[in-house]
């Protein structure tokens, strides 16, 4: 299991596209190239402090299953490599810091 922090705007959007493309906070996929991800919840609230801390939008954990996504390691961070499938969300939490 993996996981990435959203805003709850841009995981709505893509409840209605079919697919995410949100690489992180202001960059798409097609901006970055992959989506940020995060190995566990440790690195998670890293990722929240140094990039989402300040805003006060509604945030998510969507829980990934990377079975058969193109993720790979790097700095020690999973990063996938195309859009996000809903179907490989198998939950999703608001995020508490």
């Amino acid at each position: 299991m993996i996981h990435h922090l959203a805003l709850a705007n841009d995981w709505h959007a893509a409840q209605k596209a079919g697919e995410y493309r949100i690489s992180t906070l202001g960059r798409t996929l097609d901006q970055e190239g992959f989506i940020h991800c995060s190995r566990d919840h440790t690195q998670l609230r890293a990722v929240h402090t140094t990039f989402y801390a300040h805003l006060t939008d509604p945030l998510l954990v969507l829980d990934i299953d990377p079975t058969g996504l193109d993720i790979r390691l790097e700095n020690d961070y999973p990063h996938l490599y195309g859009p996000l499938p809903l179907t490989a969300v198998t939950a999703v939490h608001p995020y508490t810091p």
